[in-house]
C-alpha cells in the first residue's frame, strides 16, 4: 500500500475511532505528506528508520524549530503503531526515532493591573450601547475569567451557558467536556451583551437573508434534531476492524458533537458583525486590539488571557490542581509551566522590593 492511501486510512481512524479534533487530524495528515514527499513512491511496508531519519534532517535544514520536529516524530511514531496493529508493516521502524527536546519559552502574561485598566476602557466603550463593543466587552471578559481556549469560546451555545450558577460549559480538546466558572464581571458583561448586543448582530443576519440568527427553541430544536440524525446516520461507518469502536464513540457522543459542529447562528453566543457565528480568527483580532498594548507587544491572541488567567490564579494562591481543571489540561505537567510564571515575577517583585536582595 502506497503511504498516501495508508495515510488517508489513519485519519479516518484519528477522526472516526479516536474522536481527535478536525485541526488535530490535519495536523497528523500534513506531516504524513511531507514525509511521502520526501521518500517518495515508497510502499509503507517498506520504509525503515533511514527514511524516518532522511526525512527529518530534511525538515531541520529547512530551519523548522526543534517543537515542529518533535510534532513530526510523533506523527510518525503514531502513524506506525497504527500500521503495525493494522497488519500494514511487519516491523515499527519508529521505534528507535528519537525526538529533539521541545524547548518550553515562558508564556506572555499581561500584568493583572493593566488587564483591568483594558477593562475598564472596554465598558466604557460598551455603555454606548453599540453592539460590537458590548460583544468585545463579554468576549475579553469571559476569555480572562476563564481561562478557555479560542475554539471553546466560539463554540459556545446558548445553552451552554449558566447565568444563575455563573458557569459555562465547553468542550474541549479530545471532545471532552468541562464546566468552568466566571465573575460577577464577566457575567455583568454577558448580560449586557445578550440583552442589547446580541439582538442587534443577529437582526444583520435577518436583514442579510441569512440563515435565523434569532429563531425561537422550535427552530432550534428541530435544527438540533436533524443535525443528531446526520451524526446517527454516519456513526457506524468507519471500515474495518475499527467499525464497531467508532460506532461505540459516536453513540456515546452523537447528540454532543452534532450539537457543538452546528454553525447554526441561532445557537452561537458570540455572533460577527454579520451575523452569523464568531470566527476564531476575529476573536484573536479583538485580542490582539485590547490586549496587545498591555503587553507591549502586537504578536498576542486569546491564549495570552489563557496565560494570564491560569498565572494570576497562581498568585492569587489557587492550588495547581485546581487550575488544571479549569483549563482543561490532560496533564499536570502541561499547568505546571505556571508556576515557573509566577516564580520569575515573584522572584522579581522580590529583587526590586526586599532591603536584603
Amino acid at each position: 500500500m502506497e503511504l498516501d492511501d495508508a495515510a488517508d486510512a489513519y485519519a479516518a481512524h484519528l477522526a472516526d475511532v479516536r474522536r481527535l479534533s478536525p485541526a488535530t487530524v490535519r495536523a497528523y495528515r500534513s506531516d504524513l505528506t511531507g514525509l511521502a514527499a520526501s521518500i517518495g513512491h515508497v510502499p509503507v511496508a517498506e520504509i525503515d528508520l533511514e527514511h524516518l531519519r532522511t526525512w527529518l534532517w530534511e525538515r531541520t535544514q529547512a530551519g523548522e524549530a526543534r517543537s515542529s520536529i518533535a510534532r513530526r516524530t510523533a506523527s510518525a511514531r503514531g502513524f506506525f503503531a497504527w500500521a503495525l496493529e493494522s497488519e500494514l508493516v511487519e516491523t515499527d521502524p519508529s521505534l528507535r526515532l528519537v525526538a529533539p527536546k521541545r524547548s518550553r519559552p515562558l508564556p506572555k502574561v499581561a500584568s493583572a493591573d493593566g488587564l483591568a485598566g483594558a477593562l475598564d476602557a472596554l465598558a466604557a466603550a460598551a455603555s454606548s450601547g453599540d453592539a460590537v463593543a458590548l460583544r468585545d466587552h463579554a468576549i475579553i471578559e469571559l476569555l480572562y475569567a476563564t481561562g478557555v481556549r479560542v475554539s471553546e469560546l466560539c463554540g459556545l451555545d446558548l445553552e451552554d451557558l449558566d447565568r444563575d450558577r455563573a458557569t459555562a460549559r465547553v468542550l474541549g480538546k479530545g471532545s471532552k467536556e468541562r464546566v468552568v466558572p466566571f465573575g460577577t464581571p464577566a457575567l455583568r458583561a454577558l448580560d449586557a451583551y445578550l440583552v442589547r448586543g446580541r439582538p442587534a448582530l443577529a437582526a444583520r443576519a435577518d436583514a442579510s437573508g441569512s440563515p435565523q440568527a434569532a429563531g425561537g427553541p422550535g427552530r432550534e430544536n428541530a435544527a438540533v434534531g436533524a443535525a443528531e440524525g446526520r451524526q446517527a446516520t454516519t456513526a457506524g461507518t468507519t471500515a474495518g476492524r475499527h467499525a464497531t469502536a467508532a460506532a461505540a464513540a459516536a453513540s456515546v457522543s452523537s447528540a454532543t458533537a452534532a450539537r457543538r459542529h452546528s454553525t447554526a447562528p441561532g445557537r452561537a453566543v458570540f455572533l460577527g458583525v454579520r451575523g452569523a457565528r464568531m470566527a476564531p480568527r476575529a476573536v484573536y483580532d479583538v485580542v490582539t486590539r485590547v490586549v496587545g498594548p498591555v503587553v507591549g507587544s502586537a504578536a498576542v491572541g486569546p491564549h495570552t488571557l489563557r496565560h494570564s488567567a491560569a498565572t494570576h490564579l497562581l498568585d492569587g494562591g489557587a492550588d495547581l490542581r485546581s487550575v488544571q481543571e479549569m483549563l482543561g489540561h490532560a496533564s499536570l505537567g502541561t499547568t505546571q509551566i505556571y508556576t515557573h510564571v509566577s516564580s520569575e515575577r515573584l522572584a522579581a517583585a522580590y529583587r526590586l522590593a526586599h532591603p536584603r536582595a
